[in-house]
């Protein structure tokens, strides 16, 4: 359980979850305060107020005045730069955090850190780095694991092995884990709930299923990858999507503190029929055309708000994109919105 408050001087932090069953992730863009937390959780840092508990164990407490030094907390931290001992062997990396010389044995095997045991951390590769960083967190044997961005030095090929490397790990450990990442696909691989943080806040919490399918503020949906969002102004039995320019029909009743909607770029459907609800007529601005998929950026016809949300993204296969090309960049096409897909969300800042 982390319940903390700390101000960075940048931001105010404040962060409140449990971790439960299975990895947890923080989810965030750059600078929101995810490393920050883990930082106060390992006793890096230290928080201005709350608490910090690992099971029973009280790690950090500022009304009671507990604050346990790092060296006693019992958890595994892997930075992001690694942090490997510059002066020290690959060896000696993980002998410093094993007390059996064995156990550190079995894991420079394991990672098949064989060959490079006696180089220093400036020799060795990007991913030899990792796993040299990796054995040495699990060589203290410790009672939660952290994760501060995993894969962010490594290239995509490297990246893919070692996510497989620490699958295996985090299907092995018994402990909580708690990762940080800005990396939707990543999370989802990994975590089994989300906490998504927003200016040193976390905004909300989810399962990983739910937290895709059903996300409930704009943050969350940003961090999901929804491209299209726009503010709202409700309209008789519907809505007006304000950043858009159209009026939508919705097929249930807005729920009090929504302020804004969501709509994922894939969901849009081509049409020829203008006799129908929720079908708008748009012009194309750019077309982005991808290996597999075409991402089509549009406005509103007659839509002249300057926001940057009011250009939509619609993505459509390139097999049936080939089909309509000419008629939709020539001018003017039409589009369906379904609004059973409709997000509609909540502006936590």
């Amino acid at each position: 359980m982390v319940d903390i408050e700390k101000n960075t001087g940048q931001f105010h932090l404040k962060s409140s979850f449990t971790t439960g069953e299975g990895p947890l992730a923080l989810l965030g863009a750059s600078g929101c305060g995810k490393s920050m937390t883990l930082k106060c959780i390992a006793g890096v840092e230290k928080p201005d107020r709350g608490m910090i508990k690992l099971g029973e164990k009280v790690l950090f407490d500022s009304e009671k005045r507990i604050c346990l030094p790092a060296r006693k907390r019992r958890v595994g931290y892997l930075f992001q730069n690694y942090a490997l001992f510059p002066n020290m062997t690959v060896r000696d990396n993980i002998l410093c955090a094993a007390k059996e010389r064995e156990y550190a044995d079995s894991l420079i095997e394991r990672f098949g850190l064989e060959n490079v045991a006696a180089q220093r951390p400036a020799e060795l590769s990007g991913g030899q780095s990792q796993r040299t960083a990796l054995a040495r967190m699990l060589a203290a044997r410790p009672e939660a694991i952290l994760l501060d961005e995993p894969f962010s030095a490594l290239d995509n090929h490297m990246r893919s092995r070692m996510e497989h490397e620490i699958l295996d790990i985090l299907e092995e450990f018994e402990g909580p884990v708690v990762l940080v990442t800005h990396d939707r696909n990543e999370a989802f691989r990994l975590a089994e709930k989300i906490a998504v943080m927003q200016e040193g806040t976390v905004v909300e919490t989810a399962e990983k299923k739910a937290f895709f399918d059903h996300p409930e503020t704009v943050a969350a949906a940003r961090l999901t990858g929804c491209k299209n969002i726009t503010a709202l102004e409700k309209k008789g039995s519907g809505i007006y999507a304000r950043d858009w320019g159209i009026d939508i029909a919705l097929d249930r009743r807005m729920p009090e503190g929504i302020t804004h909607a969501g709509y994922r770029a894939h969901y849009f459907t081509y049409t020829e029929d203008k006799i129908q609800e929720n079908v708008f007529t748009c012009r194309c601005v750019r077309v982005i055309e991808d290996v597999f998929s075409t991402a089509v950026c549009f406005r509103q016809k007659g839509n002249e708000n300057d926001s940057p949300d009011s250009v939509l993204t619609w993505m459509v296969d390139n097999d049936k994109w080939n089909g309509i090309k000419d008629r939709v960049m020539s001018g003017e096409f039409m589009l369906k919105l379904d609004p059973g897909r409709m997000m509609l969300l909540k502006d936590a800042r």
